[in-house]
């Protein structure tokens, strides 16, 4: 069945090809551009460390003017550029995406500033016009190897890609259709869980409008929901997109995102082989995290063939900006001709490209990164009790008032953690979302817990939550 995606796409791109609206990326090599050696990096070019330094503690350690803590602190609006302030607050940030703790790394920063000072900022244009570089192709086929697929189209951000990615799985519809409204049969099925993330949503309702695919929700994590749903459907050409992967502890879950709860990864795959969807995940908080060498949750659960198409941030755990599709060289040339976001994007600005690809790299070998966010994950289960598996800890809290009065009493103490309120989540379910990363310490761990057990009555984890780490105040 798999086998008629293929012969779906090829056909698409005859269709694209015909209508003269094929498109390709030709990366331009810029004018004192880098030298073979940078083309082919030696070890010494990207230097690594065994174990935490003091500038990766700047990842997890912020300041801000008092003035604006004071704020914050009775719920206040505020800009936070008061001016003439001289006095700040250090706090502890357990609200970020830095899970690795890249983000303040020398070797990336030197790589930033080395493209810029090279070739200034760029891009000039959108990818397709003249933004597209040898910095982004080498970006490209880094990914491509890390999440073992045979390429990977750069995009400006996560949100792009899951939108460029859902609009071009519409466009196989109408263009196979050959300008026809489809038959039922003849269109596009997508089975999208309850709660993926915002982005898929989204890229999902544009492509609707083409009225070439049939949309079909199941109950989040529900596999068995999502079975019925797949066995009762007649279309041949079925698709089922999952938000974000992972984790240790739990060998066959994929994370998501806001409640850092997991959908059954392996279950999936067994439902894949079954009635041959193609499946598509975004593994937007597993890329770098998760695996052996951060392939993701795909390599940590070696199911890479079982994947066909991968979605990703390099604004997380890569510490930098931008996003990524990983997935087949036919699939990337449909993408880059049919996904709007990418299309008529501005592509990434060259300095931010060369810093994701160290980050890349820097992440492939300092392994100890890895090991310590999970560690980190150990000691917060342990200090608390909650059976969290993932660095995302959602700790629901009721209504806007209790979840603003844990914030502003973790304010007190140090902590930095926003409160999540309407519209980001339903009403009465706000949350505190903590977030663990690899530099942070288990004495950063063992303060933090001891802050939070003024605000959660842990002993209730076990009534309200379980793989997401919910709890009531």
């Amino acid at each position: 069945m798999l086998r008629s995606w293929d012969n779906g796409v090829e056909e698409a791109l005859q269709k694209l090809e015909h209508l003269q609206l094929l498109r390709s990326l030709r990366p331009i090599y810029l004018q004192n551009g880098p030298t073979q050696e940078a083309q082919n990096p030696v070890d010494d070019e990207f230097h690594v460390f065994d174990e935490m330094q003091p500038w990766d503690r700047s990842s997890v350690e912020v300041h801000i003017p008092e003035p604006t803590f004071q704020k914050w602190l009775h719920d206040i609006p505020s800009s936070g550029d008061e001016e003439g302030t001289h006095k700040f607050r250090k706090l502890l940030l357990f609200s970020g995406n830095d899970y690795l703790g890249l983000s303040s790394h020398p070797t990336i920063g030197k790589a930033a500033s080395k493209a810029a000072l090279e070739q200034g900022m760029g891009p000039r244009g959108s990818a397709l016009i003249c933004g597209y570089t040898d910095y982004h192709r080498r970006l490209e086929s880094c990914i491509a190897d890390l999440k073992k697929k045979e390429d990977c189209l750069l995009c400006p951000t996560g949100f792009a890609a899951n939108m460029a990615l859902m609009v071009a799985l519409g466009n196989v519809g109408s263009l196979l259709a050959a300008g026809k409204t489809p038959l039922t049969n003849e269109k596009i099925a997508i089975f999208s869980d309850a709660l993926n993330h915002a982005s898929i949503i989204d890229g999902i309702r544009l492509a609707e409008r083409q009225k070439s695919v049939e949309i079909f929700i199941y109950r989040h994590c529900d596999m068995t929901h999502l079975n019925a749903l797949l066995s009762s459907c007649t279309m041949r050409k079925k698709v089922v997109v999952t938000d974000r992967q992972v984790l240790l502890s739990v060998p066959s879950f994929h994370l998501f995102s806001m409640d850092g709860d997991f959908a059954p990864m392996i279950e999936l795959v067994k439902l894949r082989k079954e009635h041959g969807f193609l499946l598509v995940i975004d593994d937007a908080h597993g890329t770098f995290v998760c695996g052996k060498n951060g392939g993701g949750v795909a390599e940590q659960y070696n199911c890479e063939r079982d994947v066909d198409i991968c979605v990703g941030t390099l604004s997380k755990a890569a510490g930098c900006h931008g996003g990524f599709i990983a997935c087949s060289k036919r699939w990337k040339q449909l993408i880059q001709s049919r996904g709007r976001s990418f299309i008529f994007s501005t592509a990434t600005p060259v300095p931010i490209v060369a810093a994701a690809r160290a980050a890349l790299i820097v992440a492939r070998k300092e392994t100890w990164r890895r090991r310590e966010i999970w560690n980190r994950v150990q000691d917060f289960r342990a200090l608390t009790g909650i059976p969290i598996n993932s660095p995302i800890i959602s700790l629901i809290v009721g209504s806007e008032e209790k979840a603003l009065q844990a914030s502003q009493s973790l304010l007190k103490s140090g902590f930095h953690v926003t409160a999540i309120r309407p519209p980001t989540v339903p009403p009465n379910s706000c949350r505190l979302r903590v977030t663990l990363s690899a530099t942070h310490t288990r004495d950063d761990i063992e303060r933090f817990t001891a802050a939070l057990s003024l605000c959660v009555n842990f002993q209730e984890i076990g009534i309200h939550g379980s793989n997401g780490g919910y709890a009531r105040l």
